[in-house]
């Protein structure tokens, strides 16, 4: 509900530059990915999920409320990164807990679906956001508030949800380290590209920036991020789908190729027409790479290990985005609001080249 209400709240009601909206992002978004290393290992470590899924909800859930007190953008700096901790720590626990009960040879199409549901709720909560926010006279403090009653309606429904952990032998049971070396050569590989990747994908926060610096009013920007979401929901599952049918690596190369495409389009976009097909494209990029990134992680990892692989990739990508952010607000606001998105191009291409040089399908 409140995600794409953030960046236009923080630069016009608590005065915060477009650096400033850099470093809040990156810093809330480096935060998460320390706890999401730290979460992950200790799910394995421990053989527990739900514990873990359960506070890291929570904690965002607290945010919503908290950032309806903020006044100035410093405590909303302490506010995201409430939100982003939770974030952390449910993330790479809540992963491993669909690795664990999906078949390997659905494993794309489970995070397929994950992703379509999760994405589907970032259509209608801007959705039904952007309502309140007309209704109520466009008072983000307001919304922020109600945003808070879905949070909770969600916590309800996470405690019907089962631990399932996997059975393991002795060697690896509760308390035994999980050592990084377990992970494979290829794992590493893949992390590699994927940091490269990251390095230019900036937080969506830029894209909703940029939407607005031309020309589109409030309203319209989050529209458009809604439609970007829509487009995101009808495709992880096809897209999750295609890469156990058709190997990971295609499916994941062609998504940075067309992230690529799209940054290309936003920093030579010249008005407002042109945010309407790139954000609709957007979407694609995601459904082709968000489900498919979390699936090949689990492809290369042993089960013991699912959850700290999975803790060290969003954990170590979402760090990069700490400095990508960092660094797209400081050329937005040095070099002209094109050059975030330039970077980005560079980097999607370099990326979808390198998957198709150095990376494989663990199986075909």
């Amino acid at each position: 509900m409140i995600y794409p209400l953030i960046p236009l709240f923080l630069t016009s009601s608590v005065g915060a530059s477009a650096a400033a909206v850099g470093l809040i992002e990156g810093v809330a978004e480096g935060a998460a990915s320390l706890t999401k290393g730290m979460s992950g290992w200790l799910s394995d470590r421990l053989r527990v999920r739900k514990p873990l899924v359960v506070a890291g909800y929570g904690l965002s859930a607290l945010a919503k409320p908290l950032l309806a007190a903020a006044t100035v953008w410093p405590v909303a700096l302490g506010v995201r990164l409430t939100d982003r901790l939770g974030k952390g720590v449910r993330t790479a626990p809540r992963d491993a807990l669909v690795a664990d009960v999906t078949p390997e040879h659905a494993r794309g199409l489970a995070f397929g679906l994950h992703r379509a549901g999760d994405t589907l709720g970032a259509v209608l909560g801007p959705a039904i956001g952007l309502g309140l926010f007309v209704l109520l006279s466009e008072d983000f403090r307001l919304v922020f508030v109600l945003a808070f009653l879905p949070a909770l309606a969600g916590l309800a429904v996470l405690s019907l949800v089962r631990d399932r952990p996997p059975a393991e032998p002795a060697a690896v049971a509760a308390g035994d380290r999980v050592p990084l070396r377990r992970l494979g050569r290829q794992f590493y590989i893949f992390l590699a590209i994927s940091l490269l990747f990251a390095f230019g994908n900036s937080s969506d926060a830029f894209l909703i920036l940029r939407a607005s610096n031309l020309g589109l009013t409030n309203i319209e920007a989050v529209s458009a991020y809604i439609l970007f979401n829509a487009v995101y929901a009808g495709g992880a599952m096809p897209g999750g789908l295609l890469s156990d049918r058709l190997g990971r690596r295609g499916v994941i190369g062609g998504g940075f190729a067309m992230f690529g495409a799209v940054y290309l389009g936003l920093a030579l976009a010249g008005g407002s027409a042109a945010i309407w097909p790139l954000f609709a494209l957007y979407g694609v990029y995601m459904a082709l790479t968000e489900a498919v990134g979390r699936a090949f992680v689990v492809d290369f990892a042993p089960p013991a290990a699912r959850a700290t692989a999975l803790g060290v990739y969003t954990g170590a990508t979402g760090g990069m985005i700490l400095l990508s952010s960092v660094v797209a607000g400081v050329l937005w606001e040095t070099v002209g609001p094109w050059a975030p998105f330039a970077v980005g191009a560079v980097t999607g291409g370099a990326s979808a080249l390198l998957v198709a040089v150095f990376l494989r399908d663990r199986r075909a």
